[in-house]
Parts: C-alpha cells; sequence; structure tokens
C-alpha cells in the first residue's frame, strides 16, 4: 500500500479540508458519535491551524487526518469545551500556559479502509510531535483514546493526571473513553522511545521525503510532504 500525507496550514486549502472533515465526520458516524467539540468547523480559515491529511497515491481517496491547532484568544482549545463539561479544574490547568504558545493535536481518524496500517496513530502521531515546533508551539496537548495511548506515550507524550480521573474521561461519549495527554518539551522530546525520537528528528530535518514504514499490517509507503507555508 502506498499513500500522501501532506500538511498545510488550514486557510491554504479549504477544499481539502472539507474533504477531511467529511472523512472525519463518518469515522465518528460509525462509533455512533453525531458531534464533538473538535467536530466544530470555525478553525477553517483560522491561520493558527494546520492541518495534516493521508491521502491515497492519487489523491482520489481520504484515509485520515489531524489537525494542530494552536490556542488563541480567538480560538481556545476544542478540548477545553470537552473536559470543561465534566471537570471545571480546566481552566485553572489552562492559566498556566496564559503566555505561552500551545496547541491540541485534534481530529484525529483513519478510514476503515487502512485501519491496522497504524495510520491514525503511528503515522499521524509522529508527524504532528515533529511539525508543532516548527510551527512556534512549545507545549502540544491532546485527547487520546485508550488503543492510542501506548503509542501517544512512545512518542513523547505524559498523561496530565490534574483532569478527570488520573486522566481519563468518558467523551465524546457515555462508554467512551479520552485520556488527556500532553508534550512539555517539543525540541528534546525527553519522554520519547529512542527509536521514535529518531523517526520524528527525522521528518524535521527532511520534510518532504519517501519512506518504506513498517505498521501493524506490514509495510506501507508514505510520500510525506510537511514542508508547511508558515
Amino acid at each position: 500500500m502506498v499513500a500522501k500525507i501532506r500538511a498545510y496550514k488550514a486557510p491554504d486549502d479549504v477544499e481539502s479540508s472539507l474533504r477531511y472533515i467529511d472523512g472525519h465526520r463518518k469515522v465518528l458516524e460509525a462509533y455512533g458519535v453525531k458531534q464533538v467539540t473538535s467536530a466544530s468547523h470555525d478553525w477553517l480559515y483560522d491561520k493558527n491551524t494546520y492541518v495534516i491529511i493521508v491521502e491515497s497515491e492519487n489523491g482520489d481517496k481520504i484515509y485520515g487526518g489531524g489537525r494542530i491547532q494552536i490556542r488563541s484568544v480567538e480560538m481556545k482549545l476544542p478540548m477545553e469545551g470537552a473536559i470543561a463539561k465534566i471537570d471545571d479544574r480546566i481552566y485553572g490547568y489552562m492559566d498556566v500556559f496564559e503566555e505561552q504558545r500551545i496547541a491540541e493535536f485534534c481530529g484525529l481518524f483513519n478510514s476503515k479502509e487502512v485501519a491496522g496500517f497504524g495510520i491514525g496513530s503511528i503515522f499521524l502521531g509522529r508527524i504532528g510531535v515533529a511539525i508543532s515546533l516548527q510551527t512556534g508551539v512549545q507545549q502540544l496537548l491532546a485527547l487520546c483514546s485508550p488503543p492510542t495511548l501506548r503509542q501517544c506515550l512512545r512518542i513523547g507524550f505524559e498523561i496530565i493526571r490534574e483532569m478527570g480521573h488520573n486522566g481519563a474521561f468518558y467523551y465524546p461519549k457515555e462508554g467512551l473513553i479520552a485520556t488527556a495527554i500532553i508534550v512539555k518539551d517539543l525540541k528534546d522530546l525527553p519522554y520519547a522511545k529512542e527509536e521514535e525520537k529518531e523517526r520524528i528528528f527525522d521528518l524535521r530535518t527532511n520534510p518532504v521525503q519517501y519512506a518504506i514504514e513498517n505498521g501493524p499490517k506490514g509495510e506501507i509507503g508514505i510520500y510525506y510532504d510537511l514542508d508547511i507555508k508558515l
């Protein structure tokens, strides 16, 4: 299998972002989720939002994607609204970052067609951590599902244990669990596994490349285009 993964500032390619939104919606609906906080489309023309999109080699199909959404006066992080409904301690927690450039890695999904290849966990996770530093982000937050938590910890995230029940919440609906996580040092990634750190650093140094990657289902060829116009 071969896929293309590219990253861009949201307002620079609204058409692709609309395709990403549609793909994400279909995956959420397959799990019985009709609407979540991160499914808001206010970010479409936000200059502080960066989109990562996974496509088929010919660009006809959307296999997955995610967003790096930087916190601003106009745009709070999607997880703030989501967590506040369950745990209002999020407000005090976020106040600590008032003077910092922080972002949320949100809206991650992969289609059933590529389930098991690692697109929604391994490859998108590495890319999100890799490009966040490029956009000037100092700390990266996220909400992740139980199947992806192990991989998130491998790429340098830590659990935010001050929130919810030791970091965990029922989200986006009762019966589904999400864990609040953060990378506090995007530059050096002290908590990342060494092999993951090497791959992330390589993507930073060589944002445009072709690589044969090993996923749970075997090898996958990926064309990376992560050279974002800031």
